[in-house]
């Protein structure tokens, strides 16, 4: 079995939480200059790019292109449900869980269509 398989999706989990940060986190520090914000989402930018390009490359062995962009998109929503509860204290009503599936089952079609 390709350890790809699993690493890519591990990979992305680590990328998406970085990202996660890197483009909210800001959002609790309204207080800082938005040039300071922006300086420091650049730099944990950069370890986000530091997990998700190995993520593709090495996903490539065993994943289409869109299968992968559907995997880090789901895997996408599913950090950002955590972060916006855990950190940002919202709340995940009913619709933002519909909305959601409803992006899981567009992504279940780009898997189904690969194989």
């Amino acid at each position: 079995m390709n350890l790809s398989l699993f690493t890519t999706p591990a990979l992305l989990v680590v990328s998406n939480v970085f990202m996660t940060f890197a483009w909210y986190g800001h959002l609790k520090h309204k207080d800082q200059a938005l040039w300071v914000v922006i300086l420091v989402s650049w730099l944990i930018a950069f370890v986000e790019y530091c997990f998700a390009v190995p993520a593709n490359r090495y996903g490539s062995e065993v994943y289409t292109p869109a299968q992968l962009k559907a995997m880090q998109e789901a895997i996408t929503l599913i950090v950002f449900a955590g972060f916006s509860v855990m950190y940002l204290g919202e709340r995940f009503t009913l619709n933002h869980a519909i909305g959601f599936a409803l992006i899981a089952i567009g992504a279940t079609f780009v898997f189904r269509a690969g194989s």
